[in-house]
């Protein structure tokens, strides 16, 4: 599942070495801005994530299951794609949905007219 980006969401910074970050610390942090905030949502933003590993998805798990025994949701910003991957071989792709920002489409340029030989060239 994904969801498109809403600013009004508590915001939890997971650390660039998630693996080797406190996870109480984390889950206290969690558990803090969701009652603080009376949200039913967490985003947790990975973007800083370097490499991840099992210590990541095992502070994210934690993280989820903080904000699951509040009866909240946790939606995951700026996940890789080797982040996307450890969740889903692991089994926990659907338990952490991601956020994903709609980016504007560029506008494109109308489709040009091909220019015409000269009537004079000899056909190809």
């Amino acid at each position: 599942m994904v969801l498109a980006a809403r600013d009004d969401r508590p915001c939890l910074a997971i650390p660039p070495a998630a693996g080797l970050a406190d996870p109480v610390a984390l889950c206290a942090r969690a558990r803090d801005l969701l009652e603080r905030e009376a949200a039913t949502e967490l985003v947790c933003d990975v973007g800083d994530v370097g490499r991840p590993d099992l210590g990541t998805v095992e502070v994210l798990a934690r993280v989820r299951l903080t904000a699951a025994r509040l009866g909240c949701s946790v939606w995951l910003r700026h996940a890789s794609g080797d982040l996307v991957d450890l969740l889903a071989l692991v089994g926990l792709r659907s338990a952490l949905p991601l956020e994903v920002r709609r980016e504007a489409k560029e506008r494109e340029e109308p489709g040009g007219v091909e220019e015409e030989g000269d009537a004079g060239d000899p056909a190809a």
